[in-house]
């Protein structure tokens, strides 16, 4: 008997420019539904990027939707505790994962991208959609409100009246509309080449120096202004010692802009 199909699939490819990427794609043969399997799944991919990051990551789907949402059987019958229990887990284990990647992580959706896959999208560092994707939080639906971070996430970034309404009605928002709001960073006909496009350039770039962009911003979004201005020096500081730096510090010099080669150390 042939073991069950796992519904995610990481492979690790490398930029003309011997950059590592990682390309994280959702594909269960279907609707790209979060059941345990496709949580397992994503949780073990997560587990092994962080273990060995490489300078950028691409989290895409296959077929016609990059996912209908969560599989409702993962809700029926918890208790108060249970529930609790799992946002508790999913946050552990994908959410802040995927936030506390040491590289730039982008979302591409080329479809409907529902729940669980849209708080996910949230937690990446940069979305692009295709023009007939569209986005929805629906989980009114069963009575619950979304509950991996996308309310917060959505606020921070489109405001939060925009994320009140958003999750309320339970709507279904285009690409255009996201755009506007600030949700996503920008729509693409092709979005999958220009999804990988873009990683691969980010890959290419100073790597410790995005790390430090993410701690920074981090900083920001706990604390504050001032939390982030207090953390600053030291993160930006450690860059100094860098090789990346050094290197493009002597490249600029000597060269110009725009000829340093990274090599994320």
């Amino acid at each position: 008997m042939s073991a069950p199909r796992k519904p995610t699939r990481l492979e690790r490819i490398h930029t003309d420019a011997g950059a590592e990427v990682a390309v994280l794609t959702f594909d269960d043969g279907g609707l790209n539904l979060f059941d345990r399997a496709m949580f397992d799944a994503l949780t073990a991919d997560l587990d092994a990027l962080s273990a060995e990051p490489p300078r950028a990551v691409l989290l895409r789907a296959e077929g016609k939707v990059n996912s209908a949402g969560v599989d409702v059987h993962v809700f029926d019958g918890l208790t108060d505790e249970q529930g609790a229990e799992l946002w508790r887990t999913l946050f552990a284990e994908l959410i802040h994962q995927i936030e506390a990647l040491p590289c730039p992580v982008v979302y591409a959706a080329h479809g409907l991208t529902l729940t669980a896959a849209f708080e996910i999208a949230l937690a990446c560092d940069i979305i692009l959609a295709a023009p007939k994707a569209k986005f929805g939080l629906v989980e009114i639906v069963v009575g619950l409100t979304p509950s991996m971070g996308g309310p917060q996430r959505l606020a921070e970034r489109a405001g939060s009246g925009r994320a009140r309404e958003l999750v309320m009605t339970g709507g279904t928002y285009d690409a255009a509309t996201m755009l506007s709001w600030g949700v996503v960073n920008a729509v693409h006909e092709d979005v999958d080449t220009a999804a990988r496009e873009l990683v691969a350039r980010l890959a290419d770039g100073p790597t410790r120096a995005h790390a430090a962009t993410k701690r920074i911003v981090e900083a920001w979004r706990s604390g504050g202004v001032a939390h982030a201005d207090s953390v600053t020096p030291d993160v930006s500081g450690s860059l100094f010692g860098t090789e990346d730096l050094r290197g493009a510090v002597r490249s600029f010099l000597d060269e110009g802009p725009g000829k340093a080669r990274y090599a994320g150390r």
